[in-house]
């Protein structure tokens, strides 16, 4: 385990140095604030303002600190710190990385080390005492570089913070109904920095997720995480080369897109979108892949409406349950194309790959078992609803090899 001498080499100086090096704390101040201005790009501009104030005080503090830690190194660091933790935090806020800083300090403990050896030589210091100060000076700076990471990082991450907050706050706004008033939503995509767009749709998929597809979109895509599910509005999604970002989102994941539309319709696309996501977890939809709304609307409305159309298979084919596995599966191939194609035999035919003739059969048979609902328009309409929610498909289902019987 690594002792508290080896990482804080400052313990191990002597109480004189600090007697020693505290007289030229001015003078190793003003020089490194110059060679910082000269060897550091970022920082070569005249210290003012906040800027020159932060970065002097930086300076003297961090000579300051130094000098009390080698007379009391049980007393730490303590508040000292966040002086450095709070430079790490105006670098982020002022856009910059952590390049010019960490190159500050590297400046500051050369030129610190220059002026205080200098000064320990003139006063004969002994060797290894001049090693120790040495291996103290690049040991404190780099404890001054970890408390900015930390601030910097923190910053990050509170700002991470926010956007998303900020980001959820106006989604909120934009599905509300009643629809929120225009100024509230100016205000709102002023501060989440996303304009507002013409025509909108929105996008659904697993919270797991929202990162993944939020990163295959388009920039200017808003996302957030809304009633369990990633939420993503999607910019413009009829303009020219958008219809592909979808697809490519969807690889390997749920993910539903709701009808296009201008920025009032987007409660609705939401609410069908979210809808489809369900049914695709319920498994009525592909367990990955893009489902565009607009092309599975009966699907949807069958799925949402699940209990009537159980209600209604039960009522409209209670006659069929008597049958065999087998035949009901063919009576209810059947049904579908009757209602489908209107009774014509030929078209039925075709449709089942069978004879005329085996159609025309069937649809004697169908007569036996459903009576006058073939020729009722409100029972056929209900039939097709019930067959298609008992089989789950939108789609006539695989029809046999044409044969005879």
């Amino acid at each position: 385990m690594t002792s508290s001498i080896e990482t804080e080499a400052w313990r191990a100086l002597p109480v004189e140095v600090a007697d020693l090096i505290e007289p030229e704390l001015d003078t190793v101040t003003a020089e490194i604030l110059a060679a910082i201005a000269r060897d550091v790009p970022g920082y070569a501009r005249p210290l003012e303002g906040s800027f020159g104030r932060g970065v002097r005080r930086g300076v003297s503090e961090a000579l300051r600190q130094f000098v009390s830690l080698v007379r009391d190194p049980e007393a730490g660091r303590g508040v000292g710190r966040d002086v450095y933790v709070e430079l790490g935090r105006g670098e982020l806020r002022q856009g910059r990385t952590l390049d010019s800083l960490q190159a500050a300090y590297r400046v500051g403990a050369r030129v610190a080390w220059r002026r205080l050896s200098l000064a320990g030589r003139r006063a004969k210091i002994d060797a290894e005492v001049l090693s120790l100060l040495a291996e103290a000076i690049f040991a404190y700076i780099d404890e001054l570089s970890a408390d900015s990471v930390e601030g910097y990082t923190e910053a990050q991450s509170e700002l991470g913070d926010e956007r998303r907050r900020r980001a959820r706050e106006l989604v909120a706004l934009l599905l509300r109904e009643p629809a929120a008033e225009q100024a509230d939503l100016r205000s709102a995509s002023q501060l989440a920095g996303w304009a507002l767009p013409s025509r909108v749709a929105a996008l659904a998929c697993p919270e797991r997720d929202v990162g993944v597809v939020t990163r295959r979109m388009p920039a200017d895509s808003l996302a957030t995480v809304l009633e369990g599910a990633g939420c993503i509005l999607f910019s413009d999604p009829d303009g020219p080369g958008r219809a592909a970002f979808p697809e490519r989102a969807a690889d390997g994941t749920r993910l539903a897109l709701g009808p296009s539309g201008p920025l009032l319709s987007l409660p609705a696309s939401w609410s069908l979108a979210r809808a489809a996501l369900r049914a695709s977890e319920a498994g009525a939809f592909p367990a990955t892949g893009l489902i565009r709304v607009d092309d599975r609307l009966a699907d949807l409305l069958l799925f949402e409406g699940s209990g009537l159309a159980a209600r209604i298979a039960a009522r409209r084919l209670a006659a069929l349950d008597e049958l065999t596995e087998k035949a009901r599966e063919r009576m209810c191939e059947t049904v579908l194309a009757y209602v489908r194609h209107g009774g014509n035999a030929v078209a039925m035919a075709a449709a089942l790959h069978v004879h005329p003739q085996t159609a025309r059969y069937r649809t004697s048979r169908l007569r036996e078992l459903l009576g006058d609902q073939l020729d009722d328009p409100d029972a056929r309409f209900e039939l097709e609803i019930a067959l298609r929610h008992r089989t789950g498909q939108t789609t006539p289902a695989q029809p046999e090899r044409m044969r005879h019987g």
